[in-house]
């Protein structure tokens, strides 16, 4: 399934080191010079995605089947904006606190586009960047945060395996047991030569 619905991902799609820079969170943040990732290389960090069509996801025959196959049974679009989420200065605030949950986090780009930011086996920030017909998954255990870009405006789809358990821990929480199985994975994926510890 992680194989499938891959053409023209990186039109949706496209991810970067980030800078140290204490700008504006909504500006790309590229170093210099820029350094971008492949895509496939996220895979690396558990991190998957795809690209499908958010102008009929009501009748997607690919969006069921990546629910099918993961067994998302739940579903709800939020829209982040200063218009439409209460609370949205807090919100915007809370999301790029870095944290991490004990279960994935999924999310499709129906309209509009955002920055997730996932930290490497390294600690370094890598930047996300989702426009519409991006959709991402992030492993429970990986360290990350979310903020809208200079538009200000995206609308979501979020999944979910069950019932929706949205709790944030903010980092640290290296205790945690999915923050274990995370860097037992990721060691695994590396052949055992990378800098997690701690990260």
């Amino acid at each position: 399934m992680e194989n499938e619905f891959q053409d023209g991902k990186t039109e949706v799609l496209e991810a970067w080191y980030m800078d140290d820079s204490e700008e504006d969170q909504r500006l790309p943040h590229h170093r210099e010079p820029k350094q971008f990732i492949p895509i496939e290389k996220l895979t690396e960090l558990g991190v998957i995605s795809w690209r499908l069509n958010p102008d009929n996801w009501e009748n997607d025959d690919n969006l069921k089947k990546i629910r099918e196959a993961r067994g998302y049974s739940y579903v709800d679009i939020c829209d982040v904006c200063p218009d439409k989420l209460p609370n949205y200065d807090a919100k915007i605030k809370n999301f790029f606190e870095e944290h991490l949950h004990t279960d994935e986090e999924i999310r499709y780009c129906l309209e509009g586009s955002g920055y997730f930011d996932v930290r490497d086996q390294n600690d370094q920030w890598i930047r996300i960047a989702v426009k519409k017909g991006g959709m991402i998954v992030l492993p429970a255990g990986l360290y990350h945060r979310f903020t809208l870009d200079t538009d200000n405006y995206i609308k979501a789809m979020r999944l979910f395996v069950g019932d929706p358990v949205w709790t944030p821990y903010n980092r640290p929480h290296d205790h945690l047991p999915e923050r274990k199985e995370y860097l037992d994975k990721l060691l695994k994926i590396g052949g055992g030569n990378q800098a997690v510890e701690g990260c």
